[in-house]
């Protein structure tokens, strides 16, 4: 694994970090965090419809645009629950980051923008 490989997996890890500390923070159900930290991995489902409609609404679930976004909207708005739920999500994108899982390219499951995995990778 090359240096940069490296100094980005620690940048995802203090942001999983981060997370958990800031879900702390809130008070928030340990219960609600574990039954949600593997949720957005439901997303591989497409990939039963096909590599290419797998990889986007993969990717469109583990990009950080969702969880910023339900963010915003727990400021703006009295939603006790969007909190919560977009900092587990920034946390499940951030371990999946760190552990190295990127997002998916649309030849298949084990190519990501990160390189290959799993199997296809030995």
């Amino acid at each position: 694994m090359r240096p940069i490989d490296i100094l980005v997996r620690f940048e995802w890890a203090a942001t999983f970090v981060a997370a958990v500390f800031a879900y702390w923070w809130l008070g928030a159900s340990w219960a609600l965090f574990a039954v949600l930290i593997l949720a957005p991995d439901l997303s591989m489902l497409g990939y039963l419809v096909g590599p290419r409609v797998g990889a986007v609404v993969y990717n469109a679930v583990h990009t950080l645009i969702g969880p910023l976004a339900l963010l915003g909207a727990a400021l703006l708005f009295p939603l006790s629950w969007a909190m919560p739920v977009a900092v587990i999500w920034l946390a499940h994108i951030a371990m999946d980051r760190t552990l190295g899982y990127g997002l998916k390219l649309s030849t298949g499951f084990a190519d990501t923008h990160m390189g290959t995995i799993g199997r296809a990778r030995a």
